[in-house]
């Protein structure tokens, strides 16, 4: 008997201003397992991310989260679901009018609502260390630059210590050294358990992380692939490499 998927798309069409972005895609994320999702600019893949993520509802089709309907989840269930599912956005999405240190402290203060002030800061403080942000926290985004934005987004990411990682283009921004720091902490978490989903044009971090690589073209999933089945077919990573995840 097939195991359960922790997350599944049935037959999801979305739609926006008018333009159909997905098309009756159906996908499921197994527990544990990297999946990276590849392919042209506009293709749909980080709208297929936040659909699976629960982020925007489908305008056909069900998104399910160990069989239970995502948008049909009560308070409860839908608090524990984000406790454990954490997102990092493209353009990182840190609220303007709070500081850096508010905004980490928000997702303690819903997820975590009886833990003391002292242990909100040492939770903060860890996970910082670990990303490599070590400017003051009293002040806002703007002040920053997108790489510092990015890992003030991951480390919002990380601070309620999820279970499930989406990612969407997380080491853009970045040097060299951050993003090596940061998809270190991705295969760190990966092999505690964690479940990972991704989008990436960057070959390399797909390489390194993702166990099953998923196409997604015109707003459908035109070819998903094993880690080994990408490293032997050398047609389709020279296509992925010339363009497809531009």
């Amino acid at each position: 008997m097939n195991e359960e998927p922790l997350i599944s798309l049935e037959n999801v069409t979305f739609a926006a201003q008018d333009k159909t972005i997905i098309r009756n895609l159906s996908y499921e994320i197994p527990a544990g397992i990297a999946t990276a999702f590849v392919g042209p600019s506009g293709g749909g893949k980080s709208t297929v991310l936040k659909l699976a993520a629960g982020l925007i509802v489908p305008s056909e089709g069900i998104v399910r989260f160990r069989g239970q309907e995502i948008a049909t989840m009560n308070r409860a269930k839908t608090l524990a679901f984000r406790k454990q599912a954490a997102f990092v956005f493209q353009d990182s999405a840190l609220w303007a009018n709070q500081s850096l240190r508010q905004i980490l402290e928000l997702p303690l203060k819903i997820h975590f609502p009886t833990m003391k002030a002292e242990e909100r800061t040492q939770r903060i403080v860890a996970v910082l260390a670990e990303t490599g942000y070590r400017k003051d926290l009293d002040i806002r985004p703007a002040a920053l630059s997108m790489g510092e934005q990015k890992l003030i987004a991951f480390a919002r990411a990380l601070v309620c210590q999820p279970t499930i990682l989406f990612l969407d283009e997380w080491t853009e921004s970045l040097d060299d050294n951050a993003a090596r720091r940061l998809v270190d902490i991705v295969q760190g978490k990966h092999q505690e358990g964690c479940t990972v989903a991704f989008v990436s044009h960057n070959i390399p971090v797909i390489r390194e992380l993702a166990e099953k690589i998923c196409i997604i073209e015109d707003g459908s999933v035109s070819r998903c692939v094993t880690a080994a089945e990408f490293a032997r077919d050398k047609t389709l990573a020279k296509t992925i490499e010339e363009g497809i995840t531009q």
